[in-house]
């Protein structure tokens, strides 16, 4: 059986939406992270990203991480490929094309986007998104975000999902990836497309059902 190590108020969250799209019986194992307690390794600490049995897993310290019957890989965005991979179906690539498409999407996302994004997140995070220093940085990082918005603006132009005619692993990795500039809502009135897009991968059932986990969870 899967086992998806982090909480859901991580980057975990990819994999626990993705699992649910595919409809796969998982294990859920709440890693929190290190940052949010005083002392990660006290005797009565929450497994944490320090705790040294979770350090067995990943010795990077860092979530997700998940392990399919032996198999343990520990970056979520590519966890999440191979899930499509392994388990098929319309999130899958159906081709060499799709796959090379899907690839490149991903990797689009992690590089261009993610770094300005979740630095918005961060500065939110750490309540400092009203401070001097924490507008410029959201202000900067919004800017930056300018380009890789521009293009996906343009590459739904003709069509409702990124990769053919159906939802896939790539609107998967680049809505969890995108959904942290979510406060910055200028950014999508600006590009509707995307904001349409986002909001219609985030309409289906299982990230509703990806999210009510969590919200369940401690802020």
């Amino acid at each position: 059986m899967l086992t998806i190590y982090g909480v859901y108020r991580s980057r975990a969250s990819r994999n626990y939406w993705m699992a649910r799209e595919l409809g796969i019986p998982f294990t859920s194992v709440p890693v929190i992270q290190a940052r949010r307690l005083a002392d990660p390794l006290a005797a009565d600490a929450p497994l944490n990203t320090r705790s040294p049995s979770f350090l067995a897993v990943n010795p990077m310290g860092l979530i997700p991480a998940i392990d399919d019957g032996g198999l343990i890989l520990t970056e979520s965005l590519a966890n999440n490929l191979y899930l499509a991979r392994k388990y098929g179906g319309p999130l899958a690539p159906a081709d060499i094309v799709e796959e090379g498409l899907i690839g490149n999407w991903t990797m689009w996302a992690a590089t261009e986007v993610e770094p300005h994004a979740v630095q918005i997140v961060l500065a939110y995070d750490g309540g400092i998104e009203e401070t001097p220093e924490g507008r410029e940085c959201i202000a900067n990082c919004a800017q930056s975000l300018e380009k890789a918005f521009a293009v996906l603006e343009a590459h739904l132009e003709d069509r409702d999902y990124v990769i053919g005619d159906r939802f896939t692993v790539a609107d998967l990795n680049l809505a969890e990836v995108f959904r942290y500039a979510m406060s910055q809502t200028a950014l999508f009135d600006k590009h509707p497309r995307v904001k349409v897009w986002l909001a219609r991968c985030q309409s289906r059932p299982a990230f509703k059902a990806m999210m009510e986990e969590r919200l369940k969870e401690p802020e």
